[in-house]
């Protein structure tokens, strides 16, 4: 070794290096340091993902989750809004109806879920689904677009484009739970590109759709609304898949046969049905006269007459809101006992639905708010407190499935939860339509609020139904547990489709 004239040797490579590092956490990053990591990370980050897991997945879950599901969700919830008031003339209880038939298609997500698991076409477990989600939202929003179609087929129409959503939602779900199985380490960063981008392309969505809906009207929204069916298509045909040889397609029906079982002897399992129940039951009886109150905002006599640009910033301020509230949960809440938790979302959430009928009899205009920066107010805590409400249900869904059949259970339990959605929109409509609630008379809309917000207390009463434990301990009885994970080959079928469901699209559908 060659000696400096000091006598000390040179340092060695590891030295220098440590000797860097040193100086650099004295010194801090170099000038702009900080101001170029903030731009580049998320695209390094997009890039990780991209090489371990292939660029089709990542841009699969952007196209899915962001532009079709946020964006395109955001702007077919107010383009239809408008549709169903503007071009098809129907009442308020009406449209509250319809928005619960074309909602149908998520209630049997664990058929779709089933189907892409076990039922392959051509060789492919994903890659035709993709495609068909795809093909049936263009068709149908080309013919929204082009033609002022008859109500029933529109119904026919929006509900096959809600088929393509729900479609292509569970099996990006799927295809998320065989990468986390393969790359466990990267499983929560899959997670933040999914709430990521569906957060981001609601925000956007809800941001510009009442633009789009004053320039273009809202059969031109169906016309845009072609774009991110065509991305869906896109991705069915780019997403790297291995093809799957030599299937048996007799195995099918035991699969799901299989399923079945095991779904039912889970379900007769007093720790699961007993919060099956009161998370049916609060959403449900949370009835929703959104109509109602859509119809009150845009009515130039009765109501403020919102402008469609005023109604896209309202929604878009309420998504600010609901990310806040899963901001929230995540950051202070998230290990509170789920009893505890229900009890204040859910008697904060009827007692604040008393901001609505505040809004509905002026009250705010006699204090000098004006109704649009009151609306808002309404808007962003209604749903933070929304969210607050919907976190834990989804916890304690989460931990009621049994292993082996987790995936395909969860989305049972949404679907439960679905139903529950669908039952509060046509009763809400109901509702409406026992109250004389119409396009253009709103004398007893203060007092649907009121019946809504005594209703959404009501489930309070059913609150034993939910275990008093908390998110870190285990619902499901021992022997359940491993009984499940004793089961046989047809179940572990059902065990890919893990549902990772996307949490901002299908709180704020409420």
């Amino acid at each position: 070794m060659v000696e400096k004239e000091s006598g000390k040797p040179e340092p060695s490579a590891e030295e220098e290096e440590e000797e860097d590092a040193m100086s650099m956490e004295e010194t801090g990053p170099p000038k702009g340091g900080r101001l170029g990591q903030l731009f580049s990370a998320p695209i390094l980050w997009l890039r990780m993902l991209s090489d371990e897991m292939h660029w089709s997945f990542v841009l699969g879950v952007v196209f899915v989750y962001g532009i079709n599901q946020g964006l395109g969700g955001a702007l077919a919830k107010v383009g239809t809004e408008y549709y169903m008031k503007d071009v098809q003339k129907v009442q308020p209880s009406e449209a509250q109806i319809y928005s619960g038939i074309t909602s149908i298609p998520w209630i049997i997500k664990p058929i779709w879920g089933l189907l892409t698991d076990v039922v392959p076409i051509s060789g492919y477990r994903r890659r035709p689904y993709f495609i068909l989600a795809g093909s049936l939202g263009v068709l149908s929003m080309l013919l929204l677009s082009h033609y002022k179609v008859h109500l029933v087929l529109a119904l026919a129409l929006l509900t096959a484009g809600s088929t393509g959503v729900a479609i292509a939602d569970v099996t990006i779900d799927a295809c998320v739970a065989q990468n986390s199985i393969a790359h466990p380490s990267l499983a929560a960063d899959m997670q933040s590109l999914c709430a990521l981008s569906s957060s981001v392309g609601a925000l956007v969505g809800f941001f510009i759709s009442g633009i789009l809906v004053h320039l273009i009207g809202p059969m031109g929204v169906y016309g845009f609304l072609v774009i991110p069916y065509l991305l869906v298509l896109s991705v069915g045909i780019t997403l790297n898949e291995p093809h799957v040889g030599n299937f048996d397609y007799q195995q099918i029906n035991r699969n799901f046969l299989d399923a079945g079982k095991a779904m039912l002897t889970t379900l007769k399992c007093p720790s699961v049905w007993r919060p099956c129940i009161y998370m049916y039951s609060s959403l449900a009886l949370s009835l929703n006269i959104f109509e109602g109150m859509f119809y009150w905002y845009t009515d130039a006599k009765g109501g403020p007459n919102f402008s469609q640009e005023t109604v896209g910033y309202l929604f878009s301020i309420g998504s600010i809101g609901a990310l806040l509230g899963a901001l929230l949960y995540q950051h202070s809440l998230k290990d509170h006992p789920f009893r505890d938790l229900l009890l204040w979302t859910q008697l904060f959430y009827g007692v604040l639905g008393m901001l609505d009928l505040i809004l509905v009899v002026r009250i705010n205009t006699k204090f000098g708010i004006p109704d649009q920066y009151f609306a808002v107010i309404d808007e962003c805590v209604s749903q933070m407190i929304g969210r607050l409400k919907w976190m834990p249900l989804l916890v304690l869904s989460s931990k009621l499935c049994p292993p082996g059949i987790e995936g395909t259970f969860f989305a049972l339990l949404m679907s439960i939860d679905n139903m529950g959605l669908l039952s509060s929109s046509w009763g809400g409509g109901l509702l409406l339509h026992i109250l004389g609630v119409t396009r253009t008379r709103f004398t007893n809309l203060w007092l649907a609020i009121l019946v809504r917000n005594l209703l959404r207390v009501s489930p309070l009463c059913l609150l034993f139904l939910v275990p008093r434990a908390d998110p870190s301990s285990s619902i499901l009885p021992d022997g359940m547990l491993s009984a499940s994970e004793e089961t046989g080959d047809g179940k572990l079928e059902a065990e890919e489709n893990i549902e990772l469901v996307s949490l901002v699209s299908r709180v704020d559908r409420s």
